[in-house]
């Protein structure tokens, strides 16, 4: 694939010599890695630390994990990271936005493709090209998630932390304000065979990174929230077919790939993610998988299943968040958007922003944290991405109640304004100021592709009486 210069972002490393091997970087030294301030702001009724630096757990070595662990060791802080699969796969498109590259200073040699080009299918198989206004460097990365959460978790480890192989059973809460929390994991770094080896870690505080179904959730009754279920098989291709993918995606929407969500082929480095994934119908899940390669066919004809993965994907935040020293982030705390199912930069961002409020509120570790020190976190979080999750809710509302609504939505994508600022605040994470004129028109655009929307589901219905 042709090299994309990036030299005009700062942050961003060049690539490596052109090839299409993934060379996994190996993480800098703790002195070469950017260093971060922290402004301080500790409550003044935390009493110090004596004789130690704070202990904190994170539970779970996701991006939300290995983001946190990252910032909390180089913030002062002891810091223990606790992963079972290091090689996990988790069934995930493996989307990234272009901010997050230089955000969270990712060498490209983790990103498998740079998609410039995206087609949306409809139910009726009209398929709009979208990618239109991307600038000659912009791009959505494409990675693999046990090469980004393995690059995240060794750099978490070469800033300080302690990265623990092991499986997090429960936790004790303390039986006073200051009092450890007692963590009890199995362990199996050491040398016991298979059943691994019990035991129990003292910590100040906890960060729960652990997952849609994260005990560390249920050790605070965070509450229950309404999940999607994701199923990606990894298709090996022929060498002429994986060219088409080569800096192409493609998502399909429709009642037989997903009632509530859509269908993809996202590429990787030697093969293609297809997948699917539904709230309304989880019992159907293989029968939506398999309407989704049918959908795809013909582009992934002679390929093998290399690997088949299935995971549970948050729809909503958890009713609890925080509570007393305890912090939930990432999918444990229920940070997946609606409509596009997007997941990896939020996890990595409400990772680093609870362990920044942990520094901040522990003065580098030197004071014991409060919820009130974690609940920064919270409203910064809230108070940032909070409307995003709420536009992308009614997106989703609207346009993937039926088929018709579902073409009048790719209909909408073929709009050239429309995917402007669509990938602009995809691509940088912030709200893009519009033109009046053109917000007008799309306005009306949008109300007309709905009013023909409902008149086809009309005909429809005739139809199947």
């Amino acid at each position: 694939m042709a090299s994309i210069a990036l030299k005009t972002f700062v942050g961003l490393r060049q690539s490596s010599p052109e090839n299409n091997a993934i060379v996994l970087s190996k993480p800098a030294t703790a002195a070469a890695l950017p260093q971060r301030r922290f402004r301080i702001n500790a409550s003044k009724s935390s009493p110090r630390v004596t004789g130690r630096n704070l202990r904190v757990a994170v539970v779970g070595g996701g991006p939300a994990g290995g983001s946190a662990a990252e910032t909390l060791a180089k913030g002062g802080i002891e810091t223990f990271l606790i992963e079972r699969k290091m090689d996990n796969c988790k069934p995930c498109g493996g989307a990234i936005p272009l901010c997050m590259v230089g955000e969270f200073d990712l060498p490209l040699d983790i990103i498998d493709r740079r998609v410039t080009k995206m087609k949306m299918i409809s139910p009726s198989n009209v398929a709009v090209d979208i990618g239109r206004t991307l600038k000659p460097h912009e791009y959505i990365g494409m990675v693999r998630r046990e090469v980004l959460d393995a690059y995240l978790r060794d750099r978490a480890a070469t800033a300080g932390a302690t990265v623990i192989n092991g499986l997090f059973l429960k936790m004790d809460l303390p039986q006073s304000k200051s009092a450890p929390y007692v963590l009890h994991y199995t362990d199996y770094n050491a040398k016991t065979g298979g059943a691994g080896e019990k035991k129990t870690l003292e910590v100040d505080a906890i960060i729960g990174a652990d997952g849609a179904n994260s005990r560390v959730a249920k050790g605070i009754n965070a509450g229950d929230y309404e999940y999607a279920i994701a199923f990606q098989e990894r298709i090996k291709i022929p060498d002429d077919k994986m060219k088409y993918y080569e800096d192409l995606a493609e998502m399909y929407v429709g009642d037989d790939v997903s009632p509530d969500f859509y269908g993809w082929v996202f590429p990787k480095c030697d093969h293609v993610a297809v997948g699917t994934g539904t709230v309304t119908h989880k019992g159907d899940i293989k029968k939506l998988q398999v309407a989704t390669r049918l959908r795809a066919r013909d582009k992934i004809q002679g390929g093998k299943i290399i690997r088949v993965e299935a995971h549970p994907i948050p729809e909503h935040p958890r009713p609890r968040r925080v509570l007393e020293r305890v912090a939930l982030v990432g999918d444990a705390a229920g940070y997946v958007t609606k409509c596009s199912g997007e997941g990896i930069y939020f996890a990595a961002k409400s990772g680093r922003m609870c362990a920044e409020a942990i520094v901040e509120g522990s003065e580098n570790g030197k004071r014991m944290v409060e919820e009130s020190d974690l609940r920064v976190y919270l409203e910064k979080w809230d108070k940032t991405y909070w409307p995003t999750y709420k536009v992308l809710d009614i997106l989703q509302k609207v346009f993937y109640r039926s088929n018709p609504a579902r073409e009048a939505f790719v209909e909408m994508c073929a709009d050239e304004y429309v995917q402007k600022m669509t990938f602009d605040s995809y691509l940088y994470k912030r709200v893009v100021p519009g033109n009046p004129l053109d917000d007008l028109k799309l306005a009306v655009n949008t109300i007309g592709s709905l009013v023909r929307a409902n008149a086809l589901r009309k005909e429809m219905e005739k139809l199947n009486v």
